[in-house]
């Protein structure tokens, strides 16, 4: 038979480290979190060195967080940044977060790979808020992160999503550094 349900879930630490009832207001905040999420991550060995989370534009609301879990989930697709989708649009009841309105940040720890950012596009996001570059990705932790759009910003700006790049660059490479340090296999 078949299977007919999937299931990711993020591990149980992240009520330590997200806080839920506090108001992210500014990019660095934001982005500070998806970092720390990251770290986190490879200190507990729960996965990847990704992390990521979704806001409320305008109120800095934390909606949902992700961290890599491709490994422990055995599932290529459950990376940082669509597990803080997938749980946004879910706590949302929505398949685009922005369709009734309102507006939303996904900040994370690392410039999106090329699925992640075929993800967000279709995802309702308004504003990406990005730490390291893609090529912090592929020269600290040896990751692959494929092909995008020559013009990706151009792409994505077009499509009236804000990008931001470089918040707490150094941050993000040391955790990128610290897991590439480590030989952990992808």
């Amino acid at each position: 038979m078949l299977p007919l349900q999937l299931q990711l879930t993020l591990p149980s630490w992240i009520g330590d480290v997200a806080d839920t009832q506090r108001r992210y207001v500014s990019d660095e905040e934001r982005v500070g979190l998806a970092i720390e999420l990251s770290r986190q991550n490879v200190a507990r060995g729960s996965g990847g060195p990704f992390g990521a989370a979704v806001f409320e534009a305008d109120s800095g609301r934390l909606m949902a967080v992700g961290v890599n879990r491709v490994l422990p989930q055995s599932c290529s697709l459950a990376h940082a940044e669509t597990m803080a989708l997938m749980l946004a649009q879910q706590r949302a009841g929505q398949p685009r977060l922005n369709q009734a309105g309102g507006r939303y940040v996904l900040a994370s720890s690392a410039q999106p790979c090329c699925q992640c950012y075929g993800a967000l596009v279709w995802a309702g996001i308004d504003a990406l808020l990005i730490g390291a570059r893609a090529e912090d990705v592929e020269a600290l932790a040896h990751f692959d992160e494929g092909p995008l759009p020559a013009d990706w910003v151009g792409e994505l700006t077009r499509r009236r999503i804000a990008v931001r790049r470089d918040i707490l660059r150094d941050s993000a490479r040391t955790v990128l550094a610290a897991y590439g340090a480590g030989g952990t296999p992808y």
